[in-house]
């Protein structure tokens, strides 16, 4: 996934950020679309980065970046528009504890008993050292003031940099797992971070990175033994009880260094529950191709005629 490799090297044009996961009304069986898109406009006088607006939105970089192209990360205009993607597909899955969806960067929670889904914004796995795919397991154990102990690959690439890594990482602010860890399985764990910029990003070491608010929140609501599964699907489609056809695409993750480093862009076929759709009445199979082409991370209505078109910026 072409993922502005260069912004991991931001070095701490951070900001302080008080947010937590986006809520969303839990839709009804045989309804998978919630939330809605926001536009808001940057103040004339600016001087934050994108990820400030990423923070106070509940989103990551990457949603961020794929719902406004070309915007500049580092300083977004004054008086420009930015889209903000809280309208979404659910992944076509079980409704049940923890959902991890790495090709959108994104973290859904189902709390037992409740009537909402809590979506969190996700770093993963740099290209080479991946996070699963297509992977259930569960909540293994948790730790508060989790300790680092980097492998030997880890620090030998660190040293190719010219950085030095120590070999245990003590408890505190500065360990890259954060506050707190929620181990699954044998060798991930999905935890904090001392470094922000990473969220929605390709920049751990396989690991599942949040921002500390939102760790915080998992770690005090999600229990030991709770479901997780972990899939890997750029494109995510839905037919509404109204019959109103949508479809989400996403940047597919590239699969190795040499393809995350190309300049070509990954190609994205149609999935068969999306072709499926196409064989069908009453869709707009050249507005299936633009979302195809377009990739925006954000619902498109391909019901022919379309109701709302979030690609064409014009009709915002």
């Amino acid at each position: 996934m072409r993922r502005i490799k260069w912004f991991c090297c931001l070095v701490f044009l951070l900001v302080s950020t008080h947010t937590q996961a986006v809520s969303y009304p839990l839709p009804p069986e045989g309804s998978r679309l919630t939330g809605s898109v926001q536009i808001i406009t940057v103040p004339q006088d600016n001087m934050q980065p994108l990820e400030a607006f990423a923070a106070r939105y509940g989103q990551g970089m990457s949603n961020m970046l794929e719902a406004n192209p070309g915007v500049d990360p580092f300083l977004p205009k004054g008086g420009s528009q930015l889209i903000i993607p809280q309208q979404l597909i659910l992944p076509d899955t079980v409704r049940e504890g923890i959902v991890v969806n790495i090709a959108e960067m994104r973290l859904y929670y189902y709390p037992k008993e409740s009537d909402t889904v809590e979506v969190f914004p996700i770093g993963i796995g740099q290209a080479g050292r991946e996070t699963p795919r297509n992977w259930v397991t569960a909540v293994e154990r948790k730790q508060e003031g989790p300790t680092w102990t980097p492998t030997a690959n880890t620090r030998r690439e660190y040293a190719k940099e010219g950085l030095s890594l120590p070999a245990f990482v003590p408890p505190g602010p500065d360990n890259p797992m954060g506050l707190y860890a929620i181990y699954i399985g044998r060798l991930y764990a999905i935890h904090g971070t001392n470094a922000d910029f990473g969220i929605g990003l390709r920049v751990s070491q396989g690991c599942i990175r949040l921002r500390n608010n939102d760790i915080k929140y998992l770690f005090d609501n999600v229990p030991v033994g709770t479901r997780v599964q972990i899939i890997d699907r750029p494109i995510k489609v839905t037919t509404e009880p109204d019959g109103s056809r949508w479809v989400e695409v996403h940047e597919p993750l590239s699969r190795n260094r040499a393809e995350f480093a190309s300049t070509n862009r990954v190609p994205l076929p149609a999935t068969p529950a999306l072709s499926a759709m196409l064989k069908g009445e009453g869709v707009d199979a050249a507005l299936a191709e633009k979302a195809l082409e377009r990739r925006s991370g954000l619902p498109v209505n391909i019901s022919a005629p379309a109701r709302f078109n979030p690609l064409e910026r014009e009709s915002l």
